[in-house]
């Protein structure tokens, strides 16, 4: 599966995920092939792109649940910026409790892990979208966290109005990881000047949304920055903390228009290695939220290799139990002899599967494949 932007759609690319409508209807099934018209019809929603299967690549697998988490995120994002524009034209809230209630009602108790898919975005909404996501983030960490209620639903407030000043934002580096610095920078300072409006719209709560906001904010802006001194983890808030997390993840493996966005395990390992930056214990309750190296999915190694994890690592994500490709022969990276080797990412293709469609292979290549 792979990204591919509206100006680089052709006929007859399959879909890889569903398009729903924002009314929760759904307008396009996955595995259906673009027409000229359907491709129209996608580019009229405004999206940066789609997700689309490679030409050999089978069908993923998709529960009903995962269907029901796309269309969920579709429908509630409409009412997510409705509420944003709502925010900045008249500094009240309507709606965001009854929001921030049906994401905790739906994702605030789960005890297993979920698929946790990127979903589509336009310019439009990609605001919106975000803070969706990283919402429903902060709630599953925050469950296994054991997070007090009255917290939890502080912390979500913050990840759905996080970006409020990047609402009616004309910079690029929104859609853009790869902007220039200075243009990230001054985005980062128009995002963090919306605050002020976070404390006047949730009164009693607002202080302390406040802080969860500008703390998470302002490590990330001194990050990118390259400032030495920045604000210490001892030093933020538990909700902080949280929200930097999620919404660096988010960030990370979202859909841009700079091309691929970072696999979910590069973005992982990157927390890992930073202790000092994304909180340990918030980190492990991210891992311990969403599928990420599960069973059945294909991975490169540290030594080069391709291999198929069949095992879960539950104390060390980047060391699972493989098959390896070259020789069949299954390598289990918790034994202190394999301590060097890990995942070092995801493969590219095939939706993470070492998986071929052989009469598909054999159309496209005229029947040459005797695989």
């Amino acid at each position: 599966m792979k990204f591919v932007r509206m100006e680089n759609l052709k006929t007859g690319m399959r879909l890889a995920r569903p398009i729903y409508s924002k009314s929760g209807v759904l307008l396009f099934e996955r595995d259906s092939q673009l027409s000229s018209s359907a491709i129209e019809s996608v580019k009229n929603f405004g999206l940066l792109g789609i997700y689309i299967l490679e030409p050999a690549e089978p069908l993923p697998p998709m529960s009903e649940e995962d269907k029901e988490f796309e269309r969920f995120q579709t429908m509630m994002v409409a009412s997510i910026q409705d509420e944003l524009d709502r925010i900045i034209q008249t500094k009240h809230t309507k709606n965001i409790l009854n929001i921030a209630t049906q994401i905790i009602r739906n994702y605030g108790h789960i005890d297993n892990k979920i698929n946790f898919y990127q979903n589509l975005r336009s310019r439009d909404d990609f605001v919106s979208r975000h803070s969706l996501n990283v919402a429903i983030l902060c709630v599953l960490i925050s469950h296994i966290l054991n997070i007090p209620r009255d917290e939890q639903q502080r912390i979500v407030f913050a990840s759905l109005v996080h970006d409020i000043g990047r609402i009616k934002s004309k910079n690029e580096a929104i859609y853009d990881t790869g902007a220039e610095s200075e243009i990230k920078s001054a985005l980062y300072r128009e995002t963090i000047a919306a605050y002020d409006l976070i404390e006047e719209v949730f009164a009693s709560d607002g202080p302390q949304i406040k802080r969860i906001c500008s703390q998470a904010m302002r490590v990330q802006m001194d990050r990118h920055e390259g400032k030495e001194e920045t604000l210490s983890l001892q030093k933020m808030v538990i909700g902080a903390k949280i929200l930097f997390v999620a919404n660096a993840y988010d960030e990370k493996t979202a859909m841009n228009l700079s091309g691929e966005s970072e696999s979910e395990v590069k973005a992982i390992k990157e927390f890992i290695d930073n202790p000092d930056i994304y909180d340990p214990e918030v980190v492990k309750a991210l891992i311990s939220s969403i599928n990420i190296l599960f069973p059945g999915v294909s991975v490169e190694l540290s030594t080069g290799e391709k291999a198929l994890v069949i095992t879960e690592n539950v104390f060390n994500i980047l060391q699972p139990t493989v098959l390896s490709f070259k020789d069949n022969s299954i390598l289990d990276m918790s034994l202190k002899s394999n301590s060097d080797i890990y995942v070092v990412d995801i493969m590219k293709t095939l939706d993470n599967r070492y998986i071929m469609d052989t009469d598909k292979l054999n159309n496209l290549t005229g029947g040459s494949n005797n695989a």
